[in-house]
């Protein structure tokens, strides 16, 4: 799929990750870029449409894939993080909850909502921005950990049901990305610019994953391994 004359919608547009990707589709040559955001009246940027939404409420789930119904490429890219005292802290239930309802539900809806619409025959697009760390144990990121995974699991599943439209589905996998969600972490961040492009650059060459650092893609390598980094993590160090 080409992004020149495509029509995109991408979720949590509001800043970092979400909004490089809504800009570069733009420079690329998208006729059309939504910007799927909490609360539009305060956004602001030449040539992108914003649309209220928030993909915990399934009623502006609804109302955004309405007035975007013409969208082609979808963008999942909203989602939280939370660090946790421990896999076993008292409030990791209520934890996860919160997490899941953004990073995995959020996206089953959003999808749900906008694939219908979506064109088929090579024209029509999914990618869902995932972690590294849905490969990786980070005990203080177990419940953000597990909804990345659970959204990796359903990346693959409409990916194959998707098929039969011949439409793209992508997941990204990357760890740490420079934004205002992870500036409070001292680890090596990738530039969120660089990532997005190379997602770009993968869906025009019809390609199904990104793997957009170094980390992620030592990671992948593993998981075939008598060992793999989800078990010994230290392998990777």
């Amino acid at each position: 799929m080409k992004i020149k004359n495509s029509i995109v919608f991408v979720t949590g547009a509001s800043r970092g990750l979400g909004l490089a990707f809504a800009r570069e589709a733009l420079l690329r040559g998208a006729s059309k870029v939504y910007a799927g955001v909490r609360h539009p009246e305060g956004f602001s940027e030449p040539g992108i449409v914003p649309v209220k939404l928030d993909v915990t409420d399934p009623d502006s789930v609804k109302a955004a894939a309405k007035i975007a119904s013409d969208v082609t490429l979808l963008v999942n890219n909203a989602g939280i993080a939370e660090v946790s005292e421990s896999p076993f802290a008292e409030n990791v239930e209520e934890q996860a909850r919160r997490i899941f309802e953004t990073n995995y539900y959020g996206v089953v809806r959003t999808t749900n909502a906008f694939q219908a619409s979506l064109p088929s025959e090579g024209n029509g697009a999914v990618i869902n921005v995932l972690s590294d760390v849905t490969w990786k144990a980070v005990p203080i990121l177990a419940p953000y950990s597990a909804s990345k995974a659970a959204a990796w699991s359903y990346t693959n599943n409409i990916r194959v049901h998707l098929r039969n439209r011949n439409i793209q589905v992508i997941g990204v996998h990357v760890g740490f990305v420079d934004t205002d969600l992870t500036k409070g972490f001292d680890v090596p961040k990738s530039d969120p610019l660089d990532v997005v492009r190379q997602t770009y650059d993968a869906l025009e060459a019809g390609e199904s994953e990104v793997l957009a650092d170094a980390g992620s893609r030592a990671l992948k390598q593993t998981l075939s391994s008598a060992v793999p980094g989800y078990i010994a993590p230290e392998i990777l160090a």
